[in-house]
């Protein structure tokens, strides 16, 4: 129940993503990216925390836990969505892009699959359809559902963190604004989810009375932490970059000219 996820190809994928990552910021093949500079101290460190936290979520026991537990599955899903994805975005060199903004089309492609209405739209059917009790059982029994899930979750929540730490020029962040308005209702559909998710009165997800609780919780006692989990925790976190974007604009210094892209 507490065993880590020694999967060989998880484990193949998550060290060439980092080892492709050092390779090209601070080894021999960041000479083919044309414009590029070593990447500053805080990049690597933010983009190896985000690896380590997405490393947490797949590998370490909260990956079997999830099994187990509503809660734990809960908590797996932050980490994928709302902590890993913004600390690797905010962690990537914008040169590290060049070559794919090089391939014909692939920037106003980049600017459709972007924009802050696609992407809200985009993450939010991903995160609930997967959280639909048939879907989620379903997921939580086959293992290349699973996988499935957590690709969707993890290239869903990128896109969706875009707009607020793009790394790319020719892809900008949204204005200020715009950032503030998109996060508050990034916040609202897990508010709702999480809410119906503490309070429901049966058990949403029947997996969970076939199997064990890891911390002696009935099925609806752990059901009713994950909703709150998913309630308050993940629109805390919504909520805290959305203030720190909104004062960071309040501040700005008039003279500076502005780097952001209008968003219609």
């Amino acid at each position: 129940m507490y065993a880590w996820n020694w999967e060989p190809g998880l484990l193949v994928g998550m060290a060439g993503q980092l080892i492709a990552y050092l390779l090209c910021t601070l080894g021999p093949l960041r000479r083919f990216f044309p414009g590029a500079g070593p990447p500053s101290a805080l990049e690597v460190q933010l983009f190896i925390l985000g690896w380590l936290s997405l490393f947490t979520a797949l590998v370490s026991p909260i990956d079997t836990l999830a099994y187990y537990s509503l809660t734990m599955h809960m908590v797996q899903h932050i980490i994928l969505t709302l902590i890993a994805p913004p600390l690797m975005l905010l962690g990537t060199p914008s040169w590290l892009f060049q070559p794919i903004a090089r391939v014909p089309f692939a920037i106003p492609v980049g600017r459709f699959v972007t924009n802050p209405v696609f992407v809200f739209i985009l993450f939010n059917a991903v995160f609930l359809a997967w959280h639909v009790p048939a879907y989620y059982n379903a997921a939580l029994t086959s293992l290349p559902l699973h996988i499935l899930e957590h690709i969707m979750f993890f290239g869903a929540a990128t896109l969706s963190w875009w707009p607020i730490f793009s790394p790319m020029a020719e892809l900008p962040r949204a204005h200020p604004l715009a950032q503030t308005a998109f996060l508050f209702f990034q916040s609202l559909p897990a508010t709702i989810l999480g809410a119906l998710i503490a309070f429901a009165a049966e058990p949403l997800y029947p997996h969970y009375t076939t199997v064990p609780n890891p911390f002696g919780l009935t099925v609806l006692d752990d059901q009713q932490l994950a909703g709150l989990i998913m309630w308050v925790p993940a629109s805390l976190v919504y909520f805290v970059v959305l203030t720190f974007v909104f004062i960071r604009w309040l501040n700005r210094d008039e003279r500076e000219p502005e780097p952001y892209q209008a968003t219609p």
